[in-house]
């Protein structure tokens, strides 16, 4: 076959694979670092009664913030200072740390989607007015993404169905088993921890192609 003609059907094959690379769809990727999560009974134990949270910046989803105000959090091996707390005040306290958090607490977090902490690993948790140690509350929260039911529409996915997600780079992962969740409140973005951005050289504002799967029972 002619060199030149060869060359023209692969950069026809490079070409259709990048255009078809470029319109799969795209989640934009935020990296979460280790937070608390308070109860109002907890606030006040940790803070002093009345006490109420001062925003420190608005986070990505709509009316959630992060707070200016840190915890000590302890576990049987070791403890983590200036852990930041996430707004507004929730029912219940829970605590999100990475697997390299949970190693130097001494604890075996598991990796639970976030809000379902039965059965899950103690902490205690240290505040400038008191310290509360909680039974159960501290995990390894699941990769996932938000989105509105518009989003999820368009990617073709329903709440608690779970995908792949691709990322591209120099350390090019594909995620496995995370979870959609959708809400009216969300705004489009992908949650990953510390350990996950960095073994994927990822950072907040990078973006991933969302896969979806014939098989979706991979946390249910």
């Amino acid at each position: 076959m002619d060199p030149q003609m060869i060359k023209s059907i692969v950069d026809e094959v490079v070409l259709h694979l990048n255009q078809e690379e470029k319109s799969k769809p795209s989640v934009p990727i935020g990296v979460s670092a280790r937070h608390a999560h308070l109860s109002k009974e907890h606030l006040a134990a940790l803070f002093g009664n009345g006490y109420e949270l001062t925003k420190k910046a608005d986070l990505s989803q709509p009316g959630q913030f992060a707070a200016n105000e840190t915890v000590l959090i302890v576990g049987p091996r070791g403890s983590i200072e200036r852990v930041r707390i996430l707004g507004p005040v929730r029912g219940a306290t829970q605590v999100e740390v990475s697997i390299t958090d949970s190693v130097k607490l001494g604890v075996q977090a598991p990796l639970r989607e976030s809000g379902d902490t039965q059965g899950s690993a103690p902490v205690t948790i240290v505040g400038p007015k008191g310290s509360i140690h909680v039974s159960e509350g501290l995990i390894i929260a699941h990769a996932h993404i938000h989105m509105t039911p518009e989003d999820a529409a368009q990617f073709g996915v329903e709440n608690g169905e779970v995908v792949q997600v691709k990322t591209k780079g120099k350390r090019a992962v594909t995620f496995e088993n995370v979870l959609i969740r959708v809400s009216e409140r969300y705004k489009l973005e992908m949650h990953i921890d510390t350990d996950e951005a960095n073994a994927a050289l990822l950072k907040t504002g990078d973006n991933g192609n969302l896969i979806k799967l014939t098989d979706t029972k991979g946390l249910r």
